[in-house]
């Protein structure tokens, strides 16, 4: 496997979407920063303006956004990519599950906050 890449995620505390991202990336002992951005309304800003729509989870892997992806689309790429070896290991939580809610942050769209 390649050296540990530098991940940082923004998602909800509470979403079928982030939980999978979360169960892939502890999956494959990934460590990652956790932005929340339904508490944290400048992180969610920062997330529209890096990955230039509002939808969560965004992903940000050495640089390389992912927006708007399921655990499963992240652990496809992290394959791809080389930093991972794809394992069946079983999760916690389903990796492509939607979210019971999907309120919480009032929408912003790019304009925005550019």
């Amino acid at each position: 496997m390649a050296q540990q890449p530098t991940i940082v995620a923004w998602m909800k505390p509470s979403c079928g979407w982030s939980n999978g991202v979360r169960a892939v990336l502890r999956k494959y002992d990934l460590a990652y920063e956790d932005r929340d951005i339904i508490n944290n309304r400048a992180n969610y800003i920062e997330m529209v303006q890096r990955s230039g729509q509002p939808l969560q989870p965004c992903v940000e892997i050495n640089g390389h956004m992912l927006a708007d992806v399921s655990g499963e689309e992240v652990e496809a790429w992290l394959t791809e990519h080389g930093h991972v070896t794809r394992s069946d290991a079983p999760t916690a939580v389903p990796i492509d599950a939607a979210c019971a809610d999907h309120s919480g942050s009032a929408p912003v769209t790019v304009s925005d906050v550019a």
